[in-house]
């Protein structure tokens, strides 16, 4: 695999020299300054590149060339916006980047309820809270059916909850789920949210699914003419929020997602935590089956609670099997190396994805949540034992 890092250009806190001195090769990263449906110009993407090879890294994975919700709904000017995107994957692969990946949320892009969970050792994760997100659904945003959405057991926990809340906490939670978290697409307001999410849901499960379904046929065939691999990143969290419709969530999807246009420009990226807050995924057995058109994966972990509830524990101590994925994901390398004539990346990037806060940046501002420097570093440094140990022992058997 190749070690990456995730960062958001010039005005992130962490320099690339820093990201460099922790062994990473590759950079993840966007122009987070172009909005979202313009053109991603040559000159703009050069000079982005310039300063990542000026450091000594590689640009290799966009993450990523967003899509505007006028594209997912298929209204207003999409079509100028597809133009714009099909020409900023051309733009991108004439600059040598070859690898982008995307996400078709609805509305909200991935989305956690507590920012600042502390765990025994007294850092802190990121946490998506079932009966506090309930809480904001239904008694602050007052969403028309938002009951309908969730047990009785958890609207009797999120009354409660609510309850509990002083008014400073109830707007701390508003900010988590709607301000826009780091890498996602923008934010709302109450009432623009309202209007976004009865957007979508009168589009359906299915009638959302063929608007993606419509996009990838119209883009791939773009990409593949230009060498370039499309990894769509999974629903984050994996299940419906707000009532809305997730169609990048399960196996399933993915299998679908797939064989509606089976090209190898069309691919996943495997975020081992996006999937995996689901219990019903199988992440091994995923890449297994999936691995050829695995283009990119993130790795970090989660603690699943029953109510769907979870939060990103340390790299390896989840719910999920790390070491089992990464050994499947290094077979799947191991597959390519020995095909002939093969027209997809041999090595796949990996990043690790997000980081516990540590007492070091505790009360540093700049830091952005799930992205500090020392957590990311801490998880970089035992996925890389993991992948060498594994590596070792596949090369002696």
């Amino acid at each position: 695999m190749i070690e990456t890092w995730r960062w958001f250009g010039p005005s992130d806190p962490i320099s690339l020299t820093r990201i460099k001195q922790a062994g990473a090769t590759g950079i993840v990263s966007s122009l987070h300054d172009v909005a979202t449906g313009e053109l991603w110009t040559k000159q703009a993407i050069e000079a982005h590149k310039a300063l990542i090879e000026k450091e000594g890294l590689v640009w290799e994975v966009i993450e990523s060339i967003p899509v505007h919700n006028n594209i997912k709904t298929r209204s207003g000017n999409y079509q100028t916006l597809i133009e714009n995107y099909k020409q900023s994957i051309v733009n991108a692969a004439e600059c040598g980047i070859y690898t982008i990946c995307y996400n078709f949320m609805p509305v909200v892009d991935w989305t956690r309820t507590n920012l600042m969970y502390q765990l025994p050792n007294k850092s802190h994760a990121l946490r998506f809270e079932m009966t506090d997100f309930a809480a904001y659904d239904i008694f602050i945003l007052e969403r028309v059916g938002a009951r309908e959405s969730y047990s009785s057991e958890v609207i009797a926990k999120a009354e409660k909850s609510f309850a509990q809340m002083d008014e400073n906490a109830r707007a701390q939670l508003e900010k988590n789920i709607i301000a826009g978290l780091p890498g996602g697409e923008g934010s709302y307001t109450r009432e623009t949210i309202r209007e976004a999410i009865e957007e979508f849901i009168q589009l359906g499960t299915e009638g959302f699914r063929n608007h993606l379904f419509t996009f990838l046929k119209e883009i791939i065939p773009v990409a593949e003419s230009v060498g370039a691999k499309m990894c769509i990143h999974p629903d984050d969290p994996p299940f419906s929020l707000f009532g809305l419709p997730r169609v990048v969530s399960t196996a399933s999807d993915a299998r679908q997602l797939l064989e509606a246009c089976p090209s190898p420009a069309n691919g996943l990226t495997m975020c081992a935590g996006s999937y995996g807050a689901r219990g019903d995924n199988n992440l091994v057995e995923m890449v297994k089956e999936f691995g050829p058109r695995v283009y990119f994966v993130h790795l970090r972990n989660v603690i699943r609670e029953s109510d769907g509830s979870f939060y990103e524990s340390d790299h390896l101590d989840g719910d999920n099997d790390m070491v089992g994925l990464i050994q499947a994901i290094l077979d799947e390398e191991n597959t390519r190396r020995k095909k002939e004539n093969i027209k997809q990346l041999i090595n796949i990037p990996m990043r690790p994805d997000h980081g516990h806060l540590l007492d070091d940046e505790l009360n540093d501002s700049n830091v952005k949540p799930g992205y500090g420097y020392t957590g990311r570093l801490k998880g970089l440094a035992e996925l890389r034992g993991v992948i060498h140990a594994v590596s070792t022992i596949m090369a002696r058997s």
